[in-house]
């Protein structure tokens, strides 16, 4: 998973590593760690990648409730972290908001055979 940490702040943010999770609609889908080091710089923002897992049980949750008729086309999620930075150095950080999946596809003609 790429993600884009973002300092707005006048110091330096230094890291050892970093975890991740991350929720769809409310349930764990995938989880990651990395041992990367490196540094976002004041007023700044970096760009890393962490591998994450899926489980078989949380994508088969996942999917089982984008089978549920009750579901809209909208999905929400929530990404939570830390950059970790030594013992008084650990930054916590965290996104979360919604996004539409695209309409189902209609078909205009007669059924196909």
């Amino acid at each position: 998973m790429t993600i884009r940490i973002q300092n707005p702040n006048d110091d330096a943010i230094e890291y050892t590593g970093t975890a991740l999770q991350l929720d769809l609609n409310g349930h764990r889908l995938a989880s990651g760690v990395s041992d990367q080091v490196g540094t976002v710089p004041r007023y700044g923002e970096t760009v890393f990648t962490v591998p994450v897992t899926i489980s078989a049980f949380n994508m088969a949750r996942q999917v089982l409730g984008f089978l549920n008729p009750d579901n809209r086309n909208e999905v929400s999620y929530r990404v939570r972290g830390k950059l970790e930075g030594g013992w008084f150095g650990t930054r916590r950080f965290t996104d979360e908001g919604t996004f539409e999946l695209p309409a189902k596809a209609t078909t205009t003609g007669p059924p196909v055979r």
